[in-house]
């Protein structure tokens, strides 16, 4: 919390008022009242054995201690809708428009504990965080005990709040309005009601807003108890911005690119087809063109050949699967995965379909379908498959697929459970150099946390 003095001088209050009228449920709705006075709101692994004990060791002693965020005694959410609304006027044979442009939004202010703040003085606030709403930055103060006393000498009876211009443009029309709010989210009735305040700020400093938002009386008392001791406000803003007329230029509108989905369509068809493919007993139809456009491997394969060209080439596919290789022409084709196979988390086929789809990439140089697989495999690392995807990624020289890997393995408690699956075994069975690879990230990984 934090007490604010009002700069650039005193700021200009708006009347109280003694009547109450009653206010509607939605705090947002549009009320006719008394413009003499208001109230409203807001709150703010020399042997592998010997490494393999090592590892043990490490999973034993690696924790991490938990981070320390620091408390906030105000809290704010800020929701923004914006609208335009705007004039025209024509003249013959030409046009042109002058928009008017209003943009509103809310921000809501917390102050906990409001007990406490009574009788820190009249003149002294705590002030909201700052938010933007149509290009300027505003916040708004908060007197508990007033901003001056009602008469010469008399203490301050009611609440005063201040809706303040931070930064901004030298000259902002506003139209503002402060709302109390209950525990659930419902307006009260206790703050003063009436229509929203209109006010021109002229200069970065200025302060507009409410010498009585609520009187300091018995009914404040008790609605403080009922609300866990918490004022609550909400403020409703809205800022009118004039934009410069300038002459009204025709569009036409252009539908969006559609060769993705024409060169799908070609696929699926086999129109002007000029190569067929068959893996694994199954035939595949493509054009060579496309082929050799997106994959230097088809390139060469293709047309990198001096002898005569047949009109028609029929190549075999061996060591994949179909699925496999549908996927690869489908991502040639129109730079995306198929439906259905995007995501490798939680399912076995899938996980070992991206696992192909990924060597298959790099056995045509496919490097974005390389990184799009490398990505789907990250998101389905855990402690059962760190250890295949491990395997792979070292397999396949997959540098950033691999160091993902090794991150997961030596952070938080999972490297004692990791060590334990067959896959792991394996993996540290056959490539040995592994488990220095594993060694080396836990001690840069522990040395990062100290």
């Amino acid at each position: 919390m934090r007490h604010v003095a009002v700069p650039n001088g005193p700021p200009r209050l708006r009347p109280s008022i003694s009547a109450r009228m009653q206010q509607p449920a939605n705090p947002l709705a549009t009320r006719n009242l008394n413009p003499a006075g208001d109230k409203r709101h807001q709150r703010c692994g020399g042997a592998l054995s010997a490494a393999t004990h090592h590892l043990s060791w490490v999973a034993l002693h690696l924790r991490f201690a938990p981070l320390q965020f620091p408390s906030d005694l105000f809290s704010f959410t800020m929701d923004t809708n914006s609208t335009s609304a705007g004039s025209g006027s024509h003249g013959q044979g030409r046009s042109s428009r002058c928009v008017t442009e209003v943009i509103t939004a809310t921000h809501h202010f917390e102050v906990p504990d409001f007990s406490l703040l009574d009788g820190i003085g009249i003149g002294k606030s705590v002030s909201s965080s700052t938010f933007r709403v149509g290009g300027c930055d505003w916040n708004f103060r908060l007197y508990p005990d007033g901003f001056k006393p009602t008469t010469e000498g008399e203490t301050a009876a009611s609440v005063s709040v201040l809706l303040c211009l931070r930064k901004g443009a030298a000259v902002v029309n506003a139209e503002f309005d402060f709302i109390l709010l209950d525990k659930h989210g419902k307006a009260s009735e206790l703050a003063a009601s009436g229509s929203p305040l209109k006010h021109t700020f002229e200069s970065v400093g200025e302060s507009w807003g409410m010498g009585t938002f609520v009187e300091k009386s018995a009914e404040l008392q008790t609605f403080l108890r009922l609300n866990d001791d918490t004022l609550r406000i909400m403020c409703v803003l809205t800022v009118t911005k004039e934009s410069p007329s300038r002459a009204v230029t025709p569009t036409i509108a252009v539908p969006p690119a559609n060769l993705q989905q024409d060169l799908a369509y070609m696929l699926k068809d086999g129109r002007c087809k000029d190569v067929t493919f068959s893996v694994d007993g199954q035939l595949f139809d493509a054009h060579r063109c496309v082929l050799a456009a997106r994959s230097p491997v088809f390139e060469v394969e293709l047309f990198g050949q001096p002898k005569k060209k047949p009109e028609h080439y029929c190549i075999q596919i061996d060591d994949m699967e179909p699925a496999v290789f549908e996927a690869l022409l489908h991502f040639i084709y129109t730079d995306t995965l198929p439906a259905g196979s995007d995501d490798a988390t939680g399912d076995d086929n899938n996980l070992m379909r991206m696992q192909h789809l990924l060597v298959a990439a790099i056995r045509y140089g496919l490097e974005r379908l390389q990184l799009m697989c490398e990505a789907k495999l990250c998101d389905a690392i855990d402690v059962l498959t760190v250890g295949m995807i491990l395997g792979l990624a070292e397999q396949h020289h997959c540098v950033r697929l691999k160091d993902a890997c090794l991150r997961y393995i030596a952070s938080g408690d999972v490297l004692s459970s990791v060590m334990v699956t067959d896959e792991f075994k394996h993996l540290t069975a056959s490539c040995p150099s592994i488990v220095t690879d594993i060694l080396d990230k836990v001690a840069v990984v522990g040395n990062n946390t100290m």
